[in-house]
């Protein structure tokens, strides 16, 4: 991104993104961390699979807000 793309995008107050980042992989070791590698790979095969669907879901939903 460009300094002109940076610029539509202020800092939100109040958010720390460090903090967010340190907190979700917190979340993630937690619930790895007794799994075998086959596992953690089906974690995020899992986690790789919903994220999509939530992305085609946003796309559909934008898709009909911008037809009406």
């Amino acid at each position: 991104m460009t300094k002109i793309d940076w610029s539509k995008y202020p800092p939100v107050p109040g958010f720390d993104s460090i903090r967010m980042k340190r907190e979700i992989q917190a979340k993630i070791y937690e619930e790895t961390k007794h799994m075998t590698r086959e596992e953690v790979r089906e974690y995020y095969r899992q986690a790789s699979e919903e994220s999509a669907l939530r992305r085609k879901a946003r796309a559909k939903h934008r898709a009909t807000e911008s037809s009406t």
